[in-house]
């Protein structure tokens, strides 16, 4: 069970390299502000991105059904899939008025191509001339056949209750008959939409009548960590939320103001979207291929470097992965850690984390952990019947720490 979010992200390295030129990658639902691409089956997901070569190359995207813990699946495409499961992107839009520019790319899936017939995980990749992945996502297509109530509690273990939350919850299955719930459920936890947060293989505790009862004090504890940091730069000309400096060159350059280490400060309530962000401009009407990009300026004020640490700023703009762009420099002149990233006009949180010389990432180094911290957590229930060939996804619950509860 995971303690702590501290966890290996060695598999992070091992996948495909995103190319730099592709940026502001969104998996989300259809017409929805919600950035987590976890929907029934048959609702619509949108998936767009930006090319900056901006030369109309021609992408195209692959659905692959996945196991319930992220591996490939034994199913044919046929077993899932009325259609294609690969095709190409056809709706591509170059940005228009903005000093860098770009390639819009732009697809809905399921489509009258692609129809997806299961329920469970899947990985939508898209892939380039060579069929070679330029980049890949995680989604779920869930049947709404539980009902999955979620409590977050601060942390029932007196030793760490400063600064961890536990999270318990019910699966109420009437009219699904489950005979082995230790063998057919299996139920993935995690926190903020992170996937790399991930419990999984979790036993019921109780099992009663059409209910299982996962309430766990230790088993599913996760430290609850510091709240996100933001910025706003829908206004790239103008000083903004926690922007600093504007400055214009052949591109814009906004500087943040500097951040300090909160390991060591007491919590402070700062409302944030767990780690997400949200693409928007003031100085255009449309968003897609309007929004410019911007030199984004970090800048971490430290007492001291951190011995054999690497330090990252962390977050869902590039989906929690850990690369050369988003690595900092010490400065020893100023005493501050440094880095700047490419990124499109919007609203994002950040964070900072560590990474050690054994590949293991602390998200609380820098930032502390505070069970008062309002974070996320989704729970998704999987299914598999004696004799079925997958893992159903067969229900989804989410809960948020309330402080005042």
């Amino acid at each position: 069970m995971l303690k702590n979010l501290s966890f290996l992200i060695l598999f992070i390295f091992c996948l495909q390299a995103e190319s730099q030129n592709i940026k502001t990658i969104q998996l989300v639902p259809l017409h929805k502000r919600s950035p987590i691409p976890i929907v029934p089956l048959g609702s619509v997901l949108e998936l767009t991105f930006d090319d900056l070569d901006a030369d109309n190359k021609d992408y195209q995207y692959k659905v692959e059904h996945m196991t319930y813990d992220w591996k490939p699946s034994n199913l044919q495409a046929n077993q899932y899939i009325n259609g294609f499961e690969q095709n190409y992107i056809i709706n591509v839009t170059n940005s228009f008025n903005t000093l860098q520019s770009y390639t819009h790319y732009n697809i809905q899936i399921p489509n009258q191509n692609t129809v997806i017939t299961q329920s469970g995980n899947y990985l939508i990749s898209v892939l380039d001339d060579d069929d070679e992945v330029v980049f890949s996502r995680r989604c779920v297509f869930y049947e709404n056949r539980t009902i999955v109530g979620v409590n977050v509690l601060r942390g029932r273990n007196t030793l760490t209750n400063s600064s961890e939350q536990t999270v318990q919850f019910i699966v109420n299955h009437k009219g699904l008959n489950i005979n082995n719930p230790v063998q057919e459920i299996k139920v993935q936890l995690f926190q903020n939409n992170n996937w790399a947060t991930s419990i999984t293989d979790i036993e019921p505790l109780f099992i009663r009548t059409n209910q299982l009862i996962y309430n766990y004090t230790n088993g599913t504890n996760f430290l609850g960590g510091n709240e996100f940091l933001n910025f706003d730069n829908k206004y790239i000309r103008n000083t903004n939320v926690n922007i600093a400096k504007t400055t214009r060159e052949d591109l814009f350059h906004n500087y943040l103001y500097t951040d300090i280490e909160r390991a060591k400060r007491p919590y402070t309530y700062n409302p944030d979207i767990n780690g997400n962000f949200i693409i928007r401009t003031l100085d255009a009407d449309n968003e897609e291929t309007e929004a410019d990009y911007a030199m984004m300026h970090f800048s971490l004020e430290v007492d001291e470097p951190f011995e054999n640490k690497d330090v990252y700023i962390y977050g869902a703009y590039n989906n929690f992965e850990l690369n050369r762009s988003n690595k900092m420099e010490y400065n020893s002149e100023e005493n501050i850690y440094e880095a700047s990233m490419l990124l499109k006009q919007g609203f994002y949180n950040y964070t900072y984390i560590t990474l050690d010389e054994n590949n293991k990432i602390d998200l609380t180094k820098i930032n502390g952990s505070f069970f008062q911290t309002e974070n996320e957590y989704t729970v998704i229930v999987y299914y598999k019947p004696f004799g079925a060939l997958f893992y159903r996804a067969i229900g989804v619950g989410n809960g948020f720490f309330d402080q005042n509860r």
